[in-house]
């Protein structure tokens, strides 16, 4: 007999991974020889609040997930697994992306190259997951009436994930390297999520109404 699917337990497991993750950042915050915190580098703490603060838009998208669908398989919890796997990987080159930014880690061409490659990566593999539960939630609730706000989702996040693996691709090639390039790519996802809301609404207006 098949069973239903917990989706409390599944959430809940979520979190504490988050909250791992979230441990992880701490522990490895750089205090000074006293370890007091007022006393901590200035620039070690905004890189922990950065870090910290990305790490809860994580969370958020993922809150929303469960929040926008009550439907649940298989393919979607190895999908949320492979996500929170992914997103404690995420916070150690986040971390040292935003030293670099301060100048506390000095990297060479070939180290900024790496570090910029295994941001993007975790950053595409994130929202390939979101991406990827929101669409199997709407291929399997599709016949629904607010189903299409979950294929609105799947495509917004796929946006996400072509931003990520152009970045990754840029400084593979050592495009743009000396302005950022790979970096300022990201700025796009603002326009281009825009865009995709605003064709989308008027593609899908007979559904809205």
């Amino acid at each position: 007999m098949k069973l239903k699917h917990n989706i409390s337990r599944i959430e809940a497991f979520s979190d504490a991974v988050f909250a791992v993750a979230a441990t992880l950042m701490v522990v490895s915050f750089d205090m000074n020889d006293n370890s007091i915190l007022h006393e901590s580098n200035a620039t070690s703490f905004i890189t922990f609040g950065i870090s910290f603060f990305v790490l809860i838009g994580f969370w958020w998208v993922h809150y929303n997930f469960f929040r926008r669908t009550d439907y649940m398989d298989n393919w979607i919890i190895a999908l949320n697994a492979l996500l929170l796997f992914v997103t404690i990987y995420y916070v150690f080159p986040l971390k040292s992306l935003i030293n670099s930014w301060f100048g506390n880690e000095i990297l060479n061409i070939e180290g900024f190259v790496l570090l910029f490659e295994l941001y993007s990566l975790g950053f595409a593999l994130i929202f390939t997951c979101f991406s990827l539960m929101y669409y199997r939630a709407y291929k399997k609730t599709r016949q629904l009436e607010n189903s299409i706000e979950l294929l609105f989702y799947s495509r917004h996040f796929g946006l996400y994930v072509f931003i990520a693996v152009t970045s990754m691709l840029l400084a593979k090639f050592q495009i743009g390297l000396r302005y950022a390039l790979p970096g300022l790519i990201y700025s796009l996802l603002g326009p281009l999520c825009y865009f995709h809301g605003v064709t989308f609404r008027r593609k899908f207006k007979t559904i809205d109404e």
